[in-house]
């Protein structure tokens, strides 16, 4: 196995605990920017902590720079109400990846964010206007950055999956990525999706859900 160094942002939430741990546990290096290191262990091999928020000045180059994998694994429900926090720092993410040659980039989003190039289904977009109505800050923040990235980043290897994330707990089974179909997953289960796609090269500049294999 060739080590690879894999930058996460949202490492110590519900998805990315799991991917973190994933990605260590298979002999990894782990380079993540946290708000408070004292919910992660210093002293884990291979684990580099860095103090900070994507709301705060950040020295992205200094991060970005030695990466073969950046992660985003992100989402803050109040703030994203008000202002679309996550497209304004891939907007300044992207160019800290042109300057430091690094290509591969995961965007997590919600099953229920509509991709640029079609419509959610209508069930999905029942859902999200009524038992999900307190997420559309979330979904127009990720429908912002899946349009940026569309648009504006082709030169990227960027792939965004948007999961049907519903509650932790242990592995239900194996997904797939899907165009249409997608299934309520755990943060466990997506975050293997997550690691897995990140070295498929057919999901390059899709954004694509994901269900459970038969």
């Amino acid at each position: 196995m060739v080590q690879k160094t894999f930058l996460v942002f949202g490492a110590t939430g519900r998805t990315g605990r799991h991917f973190t741990s994933l990605a260590l546990n298979e002999g990894h290096r782990v380079r993540v920017l946290v708000r408070d290191p004292g919910t992660l262990d210093p002293a884990t091999p291979h684990l580099e902590i860095h103090r900070g928020s994507i709301t705060d000045p950040i020295d992205l180059d200094r991060l970005v720079h030695g990466s073969d994998f950046v992660v985003s694994l992100l989402g803050n429900a109040r703030l994203q109400k008000s202002q679309e926090i996550n497209t304004a720092f891939v907007r300044q993410l992207v160019p800290a990846m042109r300057r430091q040659g690094v290509k591969r980039f995961l965007y997590q989003a919600g099953g229920l964010s509509s991709p640029p190039d079609r419509a959610l289904p209508p069930i999905l977009r029942a859902i999200r206007s009524t038992v999900a109505r307190r997420h559309l800050g979330q979904h127009r923040d990720n429908e912002a950055v899946m349009r940026y990235l569309a648009e504006e980043a082709e030169d990227i290897e960027w792939m965004v999956h948007r999961a049907g994330i519903g509650s932790d707990g242990p592995s239900k089974g194996v997904l797939e990525r899907s165009s249409r179909k997608v299934s309520i997953a755990t943060f466990r289960d997506c975050a293997s999706y997550d690691y897995r796609i990140l070295t498929d090269a057919s999901a390059i500049h899709t954004c694509d859900v994901s269900a459970y294999r038969p």
